[in-house]
């Protein structure tokens, strides 16, 4: 029978972990880390997203500032907001939320972020830094996946780690984190994803499997090798429900240890933003007493 990773319970130790390191800081430095979240336009998605990060930063004590500009904001007027954030030393990290509004260009947009406050880890820089095995901050959700496989005692050193996506957001993130030369990294890796010929014979080799390619329930029984562990990044809803990229029912009496979706990932992808916007507070401290 497969473990059942349970992120709910990660999430409430890291919540309570994160939230004495907060403290320590407030009474180290008499300040709360602050986090600038930008949001163009009302797209439903995004609302949602910024009001769990709300919540978040509320229940671990870090400010979160919202600036909620109308659709028809010019590229320009947001890259002014953002050069006042990055100047502002009251703003620990800035988070732009995307999508972005058709005539804003939004990899212009994600480079005006400092990367000292690029708590999202979407500058260039950052993932250039990442890439060198010397990151400043690491992407939110791929950080959440590597949390997760520490606190699970996953561990991938040397074992062929198979990953079923691309994306900017988790999948080459995700593939950067786990080559880096540290504990629970240095995997075997495989890439892989919607277009990959066979799919199936590339999953059914990995010892980890880590899928998050955004298509419902891709991944089946028989494209799964036995005992392996499978963590599902994926979120979609399907008929009113949310599944992952994985057929949890199917797959999980052939696994040693499976996240469910919702349940699994999602819970912890929001504290590791508020780590990382504790991370960028701490930076700028040392900066300012310079």
């Amino acid at each position: 029978m497969a473990k059942i990773i349970d992120g709910r319970k990660i999430a409430q130790e890291l919540n309570e972990s994160l939230s004495l390191e907060v403290e320590n800081f407030r009474g180290k430095n008499g300040g709360t880390p602050k986090l600038a979240v930008v949001m163009v336009g009302e797209d439903p998605a995004s609302l949602f997203y910024v009001k769990m990060i709300s919540q978040m930063g509320k229940k671990v004590s870090i400010e979160v500032e919202k600036y909620s500009l109308p659709e028809e904001t010019s590229e320009r007027e947001l890259l002014e907001l953002i050069d006042n954030l990055n100047r502002d030393r009251k703003i620990s990290g800035i988070i732009v939320q995307v999508p972005l509004p058709p005539h804003i260009n939004q990899e212009k947009v994600q480079e005006a972020v400092s990367p000292f406050k690029d708590v999202d880890c979407f500058n260039p820089i950052n993932m250039g830094r990442l890439a060198l095995g010397k990151p400043e901050f690491l992407p939110c959700t791929p950080y959440a996946v590597y949390e997760l496989m520490k606190r699970e005692d996953i561990k991938v050193e040397g074992k062929h780690t198979v990953i079923v996506g691309r994306s900017n957001i988790v999948g080459k993130p995700m593939a950067l984190i786990l080559l880096q030369k540290e504990p629970y990294a240095n995997a075997t890796l495989t890439i892989c994803h919607s277009r990959t010929s066979n799919l199936a014979y590339y999953t059914c080799q990995g010892d980890v499997l880590i899928v998050a390619v955004g298509i419902p329930e891709i991944i089946k029984k028989d494209m799964v090798k036995e005992g392996a562990v499978v963590i599902d990044v994926g979120t979609n809803e399907v008929e009113g429900k949310l599944v992952g990229d994985v057929d949890y029912e199917g797959v999980r009496d052939k696994v040693s240890a499976i996240t469910p979706v919702p349940g699994g990932v999602g819970p912890i992808t929001n504290l590791m933003l508020m780590k990382n916007t504790l991370k960028a507070a701490e930076k700028l401290v040392m900066v300012n007493e310079q």
